[in-house]
């Protein structure tokens, strides 16, 4: 029980809950303090061992302002027999033919979700993507244009904007219906789209080789002490005047720790993990290879390896 002032006694009394008819009651006097209150609380209990069929939640999503009704609206679903199964089918074929201005967009939401939930990506980037949609669809330029491509570009362009990238290539692995070049070229439409909207140019985001790295090692199951070296090594190439893609000298850095390190891994695995075809990390490593002393830290490797690997 707890304790509140009762304006009969004077004083702070205990009060008592009636939960069945909403009540508030002193507990010294009989005062009613509050009728017909409204229980917050839920009037079910739920196990963690019991069917997800029978949730008694009867709350929808959260509301959607990116959708003309906030994503309020009801949807007739398909029964599994019995019978109301007509009436439920033809209501259902009824609100399909109906008009909703939000059909295209959601649709469009469910595939960046889908495409994020591939890649790993956080809630936060699933929103800025499906805000960069919506922003896009609503100047209605998008007409005749590959809609995985676009959907694609907003998601790589979020990543980009959330300091969180990815690559052309990893975005592409995720789409069914684009290419590398078809997205390159609706990211570029939609750059162009918003800055004029805006008025000013849009901000993307500086990518680093170290967005890449930490990634990459985790895939390639490299030892703590390894990516600690690489992130250093990445970190002190910024220095240097290699015009490589951030990408490619993640890669050949990753290359080089791995040389130098006991657990050898071949370059083809890098190659895998990393989307960066083999002849272009070994070029980016010749470009790195003069400089080797400079980024290596002295701590994870002998001046002699490092001559030996040059070498």
């Amino acid at each position: 029980m707890e304790d509140s002032y009762c304006p009969d006694c004077k004083r702070l009394t205990e009060i008592v809950f009636d939960h069945s008819a909403g009540d508030t009651i002193c507990s010294e006097c009989g005062l009613i303090l509050e009728a017909h209150s409204v229980d917050e609380t839920s009037e079910w209990r739920t196990f963690s061992n019991e069917s997800s069929d029978h949730d008694p939640n009867r709350v929808g999503g959260p509301l959607n302002p990116l959708l003309a009704d906030g994503g309020l609206s009801t949807t007739i679903s398909k029964t599994n027999g019995g019978s109301n199964e007509l009436l439920s089918c033809s209501l259902g074929k009824w609100q399909s033919r109906g008009a909703n201005p939000d059909r295209n967009r959601i649709q469009a939401f469910k595939s960046i979700a889908a495409m994020a939930d591939r890649l790993g990506l956080v809630t936060t980037i699933k929103d800025r993507a499906n805000e960069i949609y919506k922003k896009v669809e609503d100047q209605k330029p998008l007409k005749g244009r590959n809609q995985d491509a676009i959907l694609a570009a907003c998601l790589y362009i979020a990543c980009r904007q959330e300091n969180k990238a990815r690559t052309v290539k990893e975005i592409c692995s995720v789409v069914n219906g684009a290419t590398k070049k078809e997205i390159g070229r609706a990211k570029e439409f939609i750059v162009k789209h918003l800055e004029v909207e805006m008025g000013h140019s849009m901000e993307m985001g500086t990518i680093h080789a170290a967005d890449y790295l930490r990634r990459f090692c985790s895939n390639l199951g490299m030892a703590n002490q390894a990516v600690k070296a690489a992130h250093e090594a990445v970190q002190k190439s910024e220095e240097l005047d290699i015009r490589r893609s951030p990408i490619s000298i993640a890669a050949a850095v990753i290359y080089i720790i791995i040389q130098l390190s006991d657990d050898k891994k071949p370059l083809k695995d890098i190659s895998v993990v990393t989307r960066v075809a083999e002849g272009t990390i070994k070029n980016s490593y010749k470009d790195l290879s003069p400089h080797l002393s400079q980024i290596i830290p002295s701590w994870f490797a002998k001046e002699e390896d490092i001559k030996n690997l040059h070498a």
